[in-house]
């Protein structure tokens, strides 16, 4: 499954992007294309923080398949 960003403009103008999949990972920018491209770099900073300390990725999401060779 992909992370899902959701994005919406704020009353002052700035856009607001969210993945709800990844608590914390919220950011503004100036532009839709901003908010999302820093979206995208906070959650991947999200998931290598969980995977450096050992944390669960959230279920839904399917990053990796490993393989075995013999």
């Amino acid at each position: 499954m992909n992370l899902l960003i959701e994005v919406e403009r704020e009353e002052d103008g700035r856009w607001i992007a969210e993945v709800p999949q990844l608590p914390g990972v919220l950011v503004y920018g100036q532009t839709r294309e901003e908010a999302v491209a820093k979206a995208q770099v906070l959650a991947l900073r999200v998931l290598a923080d969980r995977l450096e300390h050992g944390e669960p990725l959230p279920e839904e999401l399917d990053v990796f398949s490993v393989v075995s060779s013999r």
